[in-house]
């Protein structure tokens, strides 16, 4: 069984890098075909299925009544996303960046979720339904700015069928999802094996698998060159981790959130602004600035294991 851990990881990575790279695919195939600028698609399709992993975990914990652990999953997915999914595309390939209104979006939605929380320290039902409205507005101007910036097509694109599309998103998405629970749960049972704490396991390994979906799906995108697509998906799946996976979290069981929580909103909060300000700088993430990213993170999460 020793053996059988590392194979089922290995598999695992395999399944969660050959799904993301056919969900790429028929992502960027999507947006030529509908004539939209490929980061709306990376906002939503992709968006939408990077973030069925936190979706899934955090609303089967509100059903099982445990959704303490939905506020820290989602904010330390956020920042894993943040720092680390735009880093490391950065350091693979820099690339021009024109933030739009949906950065400052996913900013907003981390400042309202942090004045929810400041005083009663739970994120209720009606806050729940606070946030599936900001959700639903986000959507609406998501869509209306794609059909205001469908671009005329000048050279006729080889596109996937729609079939092969649909087979390509879906099973993607289906690798993607079983891919990182495979990686999640063997990771973990190497872990135990080797002695280390369930809170640390949570808070290292399960919250770094349910964001690999993001990590994998940006980088494949970053190497084909399809930016726009990780940039929005980064920026989608924060966005979809606070207004849906946490509003549908508290929707069924209003969610505490312990003191710690709160402080790491602010953090989100200040990660945002910092990664707004080297993005603004020169309008594009360098190989530095990539650096930067995952140094920040890497003494972030050094301060979690700490603490």
């Amino acid at each position: 069984m020793g053996m059988m851990k590392y194979v089922l990881l290995v598999v695992g990575f395999v399944l969660l890098i050959k799904g993301a790279d056919y969900f790429v695919e028929a992502s960027s195939s999507i947006a030529k075909v509908l004539r939209v600028p490929s980061i709306i698609i990376g906002l939503t399709i992709v968006a939408f299925g990077t973030s069925a992993p936190e979706l899934a975990v955090s609303t089967a914990a509100s059903f099982a009544g445990n959704n303490d652990i939905a506020v820290g999953n989602v904010l330390g997915s956020n920042m894993f996303n943040l720092l680390v999914v735009l880093g490391a595309c950065g350091v693979i390939r820099p690339f021009a960046v024109k933030l739009r209104w949906d950065y400052a979006a996913s900013v907003l939605a981390a400042v309202v979720l942090f004045i929810m929380i400041l005083f009663d320290h739970t994120v209720s039902r009606m806050d729940a339904f606070l946030l599936l409205i900001m959700f639903a507005v986000f959507m609406f101007l998501t869509i209306r700015d794609a059909l205001n910036n469908r671009v005329q097509g000048e050279e006729e694109y080889q596109a996937l069928s729609p079939i092969r599309c649909l087979v390509y998103i879906v099973g993607g998405v289906a690798a993607i999802v079983c891919g990182g629970n495979m990686v999640v749960d063997c990771a973990s049972a190497i872990a135990r094996s080797f002695g280390l704490s369930q809170t640390l396991i949570g808070l290292t390994i399960v919250a770094l698998g349910t964001s690999l979906p993001e990590l994998v799906t940006s980088m494949v995108a970053s190497g084909k060159g399809e930016n726009g697509l990780a940039l929005g998906n980064v920026i989608g799946s924060n966005i979809f981790n606070i207004l849906m996976v946490l509003a549908l979290s508290a929707a069924v069981k209003p969610v505490r959130v312990g003191i710690l929580s709160v402080f790491d909103a602010m953090c989100l909060i200040g990660f945002s602004v910092i990664v707004w300000l080297l993005c603004w700088s020169k309008q594009r993430i360098s190989r530095l600035e990539g650096w930067i990213m995952l140094i920040m993170y890497a003494v972030y999460a050094g301060y979690i294991i700490m603490r």
